[in-house]
């Protein structure tokens, strides 16, 4: 996708620091198959909503087939 969004859901958030700089992995399926293949965005701390957890129905927005943006859908 070259700039989009689909939806998800967030399965795990893990903080990471590559040399000190912290970045959160997110891990997160598809809506329509919630036990399906978990799919993986590294993203910065700035790009999530504040309080983000596992469970969260959210919007991944992509740029150039990278996620680059994460928000948080209110009532899935």
């Amino acid at each position: 996708m070259l700039k989009g969004s689909k939806p998800g859901i967030v399965k795990k958030i893990q903080p990471v620091s590559i040399h000190g700089q912290l970045s959160l992995d997110v891990y997160f399926v598809d809506p329509e198959d919630p036990q399906g293949q978990v799919s993986l965005a590294r993203v910065g701390p700035e790009t999530v909503p504040k309080g983000l957890e596992a469970g969260d129905h959210v919007e991944l927005h992509y740029l150039l087939g990278a996620v680059v943006q994460i928000t948080r859908i209110a009532n899935p």
